[in-house]
């Protein structure tokens, strides 16, 4: 293995970023720190090095040139997992994005989402659009999360073993058990707490930037993400080929796509 590169499974230490309520919000780098910086945000059940490093996106985004700076979003991985519901608005969520960059004294970046991540990534496009180049969000709207999960039935499982009879529920329940460290109960609390205040993505506000929208070929989102590309002024889509929502991130094809795309800066 080339030695100027890591492992594809080496994770640094955390670096801990305070959040505006006082959570710890676990980061990772990679790359020259001086080179163009990709801020890399996992979804839903998973983590950064679940969703960025297993994958092989860190590998091939520092072979690409770019700096590397991941997060593990609140209630996932390193990062604190607050039981209550409320403290998963869509607001904190993006809140936390903008405290990491301005914590690692960077004022704009590429950004690279997927499902939860790729939802937040579209508000941090809209909302503090300084701070985003060019965004490549995949698996979008689904990021939402999570309208389709039971939460009555999540959170008795979570909390008491109960049997989950629900289909979909019960696929999100195994997902979330499947990343090592997980808090079912911290992830029932953030698919209840989107639901308080949070939309999916409005078509008519979207993001001024160069956005490449991903999903694929066997997701049941494909056409609402397809709309959505075509809805944004300077949106671009790709369609992942078979690939459903959950599998979508190690596509090789999705990582082409998503580099050739942001070295076009």
């Amino acid at each position: 293995m080339d030695a100027a590169f890591p492992a594809l499974t080496d994770m640094p230490a955390p670096q801990f970023v305070m959040s505006a309520e006082g959570l710890r919000i676990a980061t990772y780098s990679w790359g020259d720190p001086e080179a163009p910086t990709v801020l890399c945000v996992h979804g839903f059940a998973s983590s950064c090095r679940d969703n960025w490093v297993m994958t092989g996106w860190v590998r091939d985004l520092t072979r690409a040139g770019f700096r590397v700076l991941g997060v593990d979003q609140r209630g996932h991985g390193a990062s604190d997992k607050p039981h209550d519901p409320s403290a998963y608005a869509m607001d904190s969520l993006v809140g936390d994005l903008v405290t990491v960059l301005d914590t690692y004294l960077l004022g704009s970046v590429s950004y690279l989402g997927y499902s939860l991540g790729a939802r937040v990534g579209w508000q941090v496009a809209v909302q503090v659009p300084d701070h985003v180049d060019r965004a490549v969000l995949g698996g979008i709207p689904d990021g939402r999360p999570l309208a389709r999960l039971q939460i009555e039935q999540a959170r008795a499982y979570a909390e008491h073993g109960t049997p989950v009879e629900d289909r979909v529920t019960w696929n999100y329940c195994t997902l979330a058990e499947r990343v090592p460290g997980n808090d079912l109960r911290a992830l029932v609390a953030l698919a209840e707490g989107m639901r308080l205040g949070d939309v999916d993505p409005d078509p008519s506000n979207p993001p001024q930037q160069e956005i490449l929208f991903a999903t694929g070929s066997e997701d049941a989102i494909l056409e609402q993400s397809r709309q959505l590309a075509g809805a944004t002024p300077h949106g671009s889509f790709v369609e992942i080929p078979a690939r459903h929502h959950f599998n979508a991130p190690g596509s090789r094809v999705f990582r082409q796509a998503a580099v050739e795309f942001l070295r076009a800066v």
